[in-house]
C-alpha cells in the first residue's frame, strides 16, 4: 500500500503523512511491541502467582503470568487446611482461580517455561523456552520448588498421596493409622510431637544411626515410638497407597502411611542468575514485603518458605501484589 492509497483510505489526502512503510507492518510492530512489554511478570500461575496476579488486575496493572501448568502438588489426590476449599482437588482450586483471575483484562496468561532473564534500563527482560521474549518493570518469582525423590523404588508414584510432608496438610485423612516418619534429626523430632497427637502408632526410620541427642531420645521412649535403623530399598503399593516398606537386609514391615523429609531444588534458577539471595534451606530471600535482595524482584509461595500450603501460598501472593502496585503507584505518582 503507496502512501497515496494510504491518505484516500484515511481521508487526509491534503494531509503529508510520515510513515516508516505499509500501515499493515506498522500497526503489527506497535502492537508487537506493546503485547510484549508489562509492567509485572510472574514467573509461576499456581496459587501464590495467581493470587498476586489477582492484586494486580484489580489495580489496573498490565500483568503477565508465565506458566508451564505443572504444579509440585499435581499428583496430590485433595487439598486441605484451606478455608473454602478443603477437600478439593489441586488442580479444581487453580482453575476456578484462573478462572477468576481471567476476569480482569490487565492479566494475560502465557504458556511455557521462562528460561532465562536479564536486567535491562526499564526493568527486566525475561526469554521462554518458544523464544519469546517479554519485558517489565518488576518481577515475581513464584514457580515454587521441585522435590528430589530418594533412590526408594515406589517413593515418587506414592508422594503426595499416602507419603507426605505435612500433619497439616494430610494429617487428619490418614489419622489413627499405622504410621512411618522417613528422617532423622531435628526437624524429625518435631513432626514426630505433631503426628503423636494424630495416632498412637508411630515408627521413626532412620536409615542410620538416630540424630536425637539424649533429652529427645528420653521423650521418644516415653511415648513408645520405636525406631528402625534400616535403610529402605521399596516402597510396595497400590495406586500410590502404601501397603509394604522393604528394608535392605530384605525384611518387611506393612505400613498404611508415612511423613518423609527430602530436598528440593528451586524450579527455576534465574532468580539465582540475576543475583538474589537464597537462604541455607535453599529458599529465596525474602523480607516481610516478600521482596527479595535484589531492587525491583520479589518472590512468594513455596519457593520462599518451608511452610508448603495453599493458604499460605495464598496468603504471600496477596501482600506481594499489593506491595508491587503500592512500588508502581509510588514511582509514577
Amino acid at each position: 500500500m503507496t502512501r497515496r492509497e494510504i491518505h484516500k483510505l484515511l481521508g487526509v489526502s491534503g494531509i503529508a503523512l510520515t510513515l516508516p512503510g505499509p500501515l499493515s507492518l506498522f500497526a503489527q510492530y506497535n502492537n508487537k511491541m506493546d503485547k510484549n512489554e508489562f509492567e509485572v511478570i510472574i514467573i509461576g500461575g499456581s496459587y501464590a502467582g495467581l493470587s498476586a496476579a489477582m492484586s494486580l488486575g484489580r489495580s489496573l496493572r498490565k500483568t503477565l503470568v508465565i506458566d508451564a501448568g505443572k504444579p509440585c502438588n499435581r499428583q496430590t489426590p485433595h487439598s486441605h487446611n484451606f478455608l473454602t476449599q478443603d477437600g478439593s482437588t489441586p488442580q479444581e482450586i487453580s482453575e476456578l482461580a484462573k478462572k477468576q483471575v481471567l476476569k480482569y483484562d490487565h492479566v494475560e496468561f502465557y504458556d511455557g517455561h521462562a528460561i532465562s532473564g536479564k536486567r535491562i534500563s526499564e526493568g527486566f527482560e525475561i526469554i521462554t523456552s518458544h523464544k519469546d521474549t517479554f519485558t517489565a518493570k518488576k518481577l515475581v518469582f513464584a514457580a515454587g520448588i521441585k522435590d528430589i525423590m530418594p533412590n526408594i523404588k515406589g517413593f515418587a508414584e506414592c508422594w503426595g498421596i499416602s507419603v507426605v510432608h505435612c500433619p497439616y496438610c494430610h494429617g487428619y485423612e490418614i489419622r489413627n493409622k499405622k504410621t512411618a516418619i522417613l528422617a532423622n534429626g531435628e526437624r524429625t523430632f518435631h513432626i514426630t510431637q505433631l503426628v503423636k497427637n494424630l495416632t498412637d502408632d508411630i515408627t521413626i526410620i532412620t536409615a542410620g544411626k538416630p540424630d536425637f541427642n539424649t533429652e529427645q531420645m528420653s521423650k521418644l521412649q516415653r511415648n513408645q515410638i520405636r525406631i528402625v535403623e534400616k535403610e529402605i530399598t521399596e516402597i510396595k503399593h497400590e495406586n500410590g497407597q502404601l501397603k509394604t516398606l522393604v528394608f535392605k537386609d530384605g525384611s518387611e514391615e506393612d505400613y498404611d502411611a508415612a511423613y518423609a523429609t527430602i530436598p528440593f531444588e528451586q524450579n527455576t534458577t534465574i532468580p539465582q542468575e540475576l543475583g538474589c539471595n537464597i537462604t541455607e534451606n535453599g529458599h529465596i530471600e525474602v523480607n516481610p514485603m516478600y521482596k527479595t535482595t535484589q531492587e525491583g524482584i520479589f518472590a512468594c509461595g513455596d519457593s520462599t518458605s518451608m511452610f508448603r500450603s495453599v493458604a499460605t501460598a495464598v496468603y504471600g501472593g496477596n501482600v506481594t501484589g499489593a506491595m508491587l502496585n503500592m512500588e508502581l503507584t509510588e514511582a509514577s505518582f
